[in-house]
């Protein structure tokens, strides 16, 4: 049975309470507060709904993540890198890159970053909690992606790209920034082949939990350089 999110609470289900189908279908309403976004990811899960339906809280067995150890950078990519045909940034933009990945996409109907997650996820930029990558190419912005810093993980929650190789040149950077700090794993959510392509696989829903345990509390070397 689906439990329904009260708005004087923030406590959640326990995880082995999701539903097998469809896959990690936890809970269902609530609100978007900061203080309910951050107790989600704390516990496992995150929101992803669509438009006219109630906020949906997902936690899905087996859980797609990155171990920034592991990254595969490809032969081409590695060249574009090399070029250095863009640049990056962290946290110049977050509002711009929040909208950028909300924007209609070719392959899917409407956008599950509706405009009150537009607008709890800022909220949770201005706490520190939120960050952004930037993709330049001049003056112009041409990909990048956001999500959320705790302890020693980061929740990657959505990229896009307007050029070629844009959005992996800024995964790229993260990743290796996020290594270089002390970040021991990245959350992807649910599987993709584009993920998968840099090196990011599957584990069970209750490793995942004992990832966050151990490493939600733990402090990074992370300062977000603009």
């Amino acid at each position: 049975m689906l439990t329904w999110l009260q708005r004087d609470s923030l406590d959640f289900p326990p995880l082995d309470k999701a539903l097998r189908d469809p896959n990690g279908l936890l809970a269902a309403g609530g609100d978007l507060r900061p203080e309910r976004l951050i107790q989600a990811y704390r516990h496992g899960c995150f929101p992803w709904y669509q438009d006219g339906q109630p906020i949906l809280w997902w936690s899905p067995d087996p859980r797609t993540v990155l171990f920034p150890d592991e990254l595969h950078v490809s032969r081409s990519l590695r060249k574009v890198l090399r070029q250095q045909c863009y640049q990056v940034s962290f946290d110049r933009a977050f509002g711009a890159v929040i909208q950028a990945c909300a924007a209609p996409r070719d392959y899917a109907d409407g956008t599950w970053i509706t405009t009150p997650m537009q607008q709890a996820y800022l909220q949770l930029h201005e706490r520190g909690i939120a960050h952004s990558v930037e993709v330049w190419r001049e003056d112009q912005l041409v990909g990048g992606l956001y999500g959320l810093a705790m302890g020693q993980l980061f929740f990657g929650e959505s990229m896009f790209s307007r050029a070629d190789n844009a959005s992996k040149v800024g995964f790229v950077t993260l990743v290796e920034y996020l290594k270089a700090k002390g970040f021991v794993l990245i959350d992807c959510q649910m599987p993709s082949q584009h993920l998968h392509s840099f090196g990011a696989r599957s584990i069970p829903r209750e490793v995942f939990a004992d990832y966050l345990r151990s490493h939600i509390d733990q402090p990074s070397n992370a300062d977000w350089p603009a």
